[in-house]
């Protein structure tokens, strides 16, 4: 349920934050979020039951591999055999990277590292040739931007849907109508999937991690790939689970799985499957766009806070182009001060040296934008 402050204030997705203990001036989402109680009980299940282990103990804590990688389908408009669950999302983009045998990728040089090593580590192999777009300062990665870069040799174009610095969105149906049907679209979906409706079935492959949106804690991930993604990339990864009749131990080489489970290297943690399929449960639930629609809100409140008391908002303030991260600079002060003012009223930022970033979710109450105002407001001219 979304309800409405008397005050008019932004809402607050009630039923969704019931499920959080996380304070109320935590804004470091896009860094790490703290899990629902429901993720937390599920790890201990898993751990207790493993701990009174018996004959089915194994097969029934697999299970959870299953629900996780069939929730993260649905939620990002796949199947189950498109899907595979990873233990984060890097490891998704270097299967990625590794797959593609020749060519360039264009991959934005503004982009957060995990977006950066695999092609770096691929072209040291000789398999690919990265080349850096260098988005408008303050920009994001634009239709214009790829199209201006494309040129006959290019096979891919690798971004993140959103702008970890900026919170800049980018728009996945117009990326695929600039780069044509042919070239992959590969795209680091951390920073945007369970929180943003987006056309992830414009992408090729989709990777994200679940430890900070989705709430899942560490080591919890998924990928979702195209058919053109599996038909095109070499399955250079792929282990011992990850191919056909992985369970016929016959001292042969195995095929690859035909499906997205070649990107499979080898079983994952049930304990943290466990956790994974909750928190995905938790979003569809109560919907991404509910989700989203709060975030938005108190995005925007937080945004008019740091307006009113002089800051500098680097984020876009545009609603087509924004996410739920709000970047800033407070001028003439230094941003580890203006930490401390933040920290000594409970909120928790992330610290650039530059700026700050603040990154509320769908529980994220009212009060935390308060808080903002009080530290800021003290912070003087």
């Amino acid at each position: 349920m979304t309800r409405t402050t008397p005050e008019g204030r932004a809402p607050l997705l009630t039923s969704y934050a019931a499920h959080f203990d996380t304070p109320a001036g935590y804004l470091d989402f896009a860094r790490f979020g703290p899990p629902s109680r429901d993720a937390v009980a599920a790890t201990a299940r898993a751990m207790e039951e493993s701990a009174r282990a018996g004959h089915t103990t194994v097969d029934d804590l697999m299970r959870a591999e299953g629900a996780a990688r069939a929730t993260a389908a649905r939620l990002a408009g796949a199947d189950a055999a498109h899907t595979v669950l990873l233990p984060n999302a890097s490891t998704g983009l270097f299967h990625a990277a590794l797959g593609i045998q020749d060519g360039v990728v264009l991959a934005p040089r503004t982009d957060f590292p995990a977006n950066h090593y695999p092609w770096r580590r691929a072209a040291d192999l000789g398999r690919v040739t990265p080349r850096w777009l260098d988005p408008e300062p303050g920009g994001g990665v634009t239709p214009d931007l790829v199209r201006a870069a494309l040129t006959d040799d290019v096979v891919a174009v690798s971004v993140s849907a959103v702008d970890f610095r900026t919170g800049f969105r980018v728009d996945l149906a117009a990326l695929r109508e600039a780069i044509g049907p042919d070239r992959l679209l590969i795209v680091d979906a951390i920073q945007a999937f369970g929180v943003a409706t987006m056309a992830w079935d414009a992408a090729d492959v989709v990777v994200a991690g679940g430890q900070k949106w989705l709430r899942a804690g560490w080591a919890t991930g998924f990928a979702t790939l195209s058919d053109h993604a599996l038909e095109s990339l070499q399955p250079v990864l792929t282990g011992w689970t990850g191919v056909e009749d992985a369970g016929v131990f016959d001292g042969t080489e195995h095929l690859p799985a035909p499906d997205a489970r070649q990107w499979s290297i080898t079983n994952l943690s049930p304990v943290t499957a466990a956790a994974f399929a909750a928190a995905l449960d938790l979003v569809e639930r109560h919907t991404v766009e509910a989700i989203e629609a709060a975030i938005a809100a108190r995005v925007t409140e937080l945004t008019e806070v740091v307006k009113t008391c002089g800051g500098r908002v680097l984020s876009p303030t545009d609603s087509a182009h924004r996410a739920g991260i709000l970047s800033f600079t407070m001028p003439n002060h230094d941003p580890s001060l203006v930490a401390k003012a933040l920290h000594a009223e409970g909120v928790t930022p992330t610290v650039r040296t530059d700026s700050l970033r603040l990154s509320p979710h769908a529980s994220t109450p009212p009060e935390a934008s308060q808080r903002v105002a009080a530290a800021l407001s003290s912070l003087g001219s």
